[in-house]
């Protein structure tokens, strides 16, 4: 018989622990948050490698609360690869379905821009209205509103964030 419980997502105990890792942009140790969000994605992604799924709710909880920094956002903006795409899919998914409010725009930008590289724009639309809905005002959500509007080619921006990954991981791992 199994220990394991279920845990409810929109628990508050949750949504305490995602915003226990909000990253402060004036913070002392920013760029130690900043490593710890980026290697936390590299983790939950190669859980999501390994199991197809993640049972490790505290680095769910990382990974939506490190999402609040625009440079771990734009790393995981970078982090996947045309092998790798199908469990980065699965990843920004299920954050999404379990981010707690304020914590929504990142992951569904960044769902919004991966389900636009794979053609799918309606898909990509309905997950930027969800990112506008939580944060109106975000940054990455108003770019891709840009994007899409302007009919920019998927492998464009697919070639925009490949170039925009290396120059990200370097400010990040310094």
């Amino acid at each position: 018989m199994s220990t394991a419980t279920a845990v409810d997502y929109r628990d508050e105990d949750f949504a305490r622990s995602v915003a226990s890792y909000f990253v402060d942009i004036d913070a002392a140790d920013l760029n130690a948050m900043q490593q710890d969000g980026a290697t936390a994605i590299v983790d939950l992604a190669g859980e999501y490698e390994a199991m197809g799924c993640s049972v490790n709710t505290a680095l769910k909880a990382k990974v939506l609360g490190r999402l609040s920094d625009i440079q771990v956002r734009d790393f995981a903006l970078g982090c996947h690869s045309d092998v790798t795409l199908p469990n980065y899919v699965a990843m920004w998914t299920d954050l999404l379905s379990m981010a707690p409010a304020k914590f929504v725009a990142p992951v569904a930008s960044l769902c919004a821009a991966i389900t636009y590289e794979t053609g799918d724009k309606e898909g990509a639309a309905q997950y930027l209205r969800r990112a506008i809905a939580d944060d109106a005002r975000y940054s990455l959500a108003a770019l891709l509103q840009r994007v899409f509007a302007s009919g920019w080619p998927a492998n464009a921006f697919a070639a925009m964030r490949a170039d925009l990954h290396p120059k990200v991981c370097a400010l990040i791992f310094i």
